[in-house]
């Protein structure tokens, strides 16, 4: 798709547009995002909104989805009056066409996609014994497939420019086991499997990939938790 506001030469191939963007990417230091697009899951609250935050005052335009329309739009309206330039799209990440939607956004209202964070997660704290396979489908259905999806819709835009960053956000519960959180282990081993997989076949680029596996957070995730069997111990 081509961003309205510019126009379009007819004679322009796609090699020359790409080789364009690679020189023009090496006149910019690496860590220079001013007008990139950034597609970013679960980021009404917590880690994804001081993304969202993070990557505006970097001069990122921001695609921000989350499940709460009444969140998402409150989160919008913060980062609005920060100066952020926010769309947003209301959607469950684990219905399959959740995928089509974020990438058609970013590119409808922006013209390209260049930073897909992906996010979005689910907790269930419980003993084994608490647990279903049903919570297994869930947190694989958020957490692994949600991402694996996402990224599927958006490597062959981001390769079609020449550029793009793929970021999942993992778990060091997808890299040691933690008890009482197996179904949220399991996604996310699952998670860090595929994204250091696609780091490992892509190489250095156009298209990087980083996988960010980070430890406890202070970004309110146990409240929003849900919690089986002794509640009250397992919260603690």
């Amino acid at each position: 798709m081509v961003n309205p506001g510019k126009s379009r030469t007819p004679t322009c191939s796609r090699t020359a547009r790409t080789s364009a963007a690679t020189a023009f990417r090496r006149l910019r230091p690496e860590d220079d995002l001013a007008g990139e697009v950034a597609v970013i899951t679960g980021a009404s609250r917590g880690l994804g909104l001081l993304l969202a935050a993070e990557l505006a005052r970097r001069g990122c335009r921001l695609v921000l989805c989350a499940r709460d329309i009444a969140e998402l739009n409150h989160a919008a309206t913060r980062l609005r009056k920060a100066g952020a330039d926010v769309t947003t799209v209301a959607c469950d990440v684990t219905r399959e066409e959740s995928a089509g939607q974020l990438i058609d956004a970013a590119r409808e209202h922006y013209g390209r996609l260049d930073i897909l964070i992906n996010n979005a997660g689910i907790i269930r704290v419980g003993p084994v014994q608490s647990t279903s396979p049903a919570d297994y489908e869930a947190a694989l259905a958020a957490m692994a497939v949600a991402p694996v999806r996402l990224t599927l819709a958006a490597l062959p835009v981001m390769q079609a420019q020449g550029h793009g960053r793929i970021v999942t956000i993992t778990s060091i519960g997808g890299k040691l086991g933690v008890p009482h959180l197996l179904p949220y282990s399991t996604a996310k081993f699952a998670a860090v499997g595929f994204s250091e997989g696609l780091r490992a076949e892509l190489g250095r680029g156009p298209v990087t990939v980083t996988t960010v596996v980070p430890g406890l957070m202070r970004t309110g995730s146990h409240v929003q938790a849900e919690f089986a069997g002794r509640r009250d111990q397992e919260f603690t």
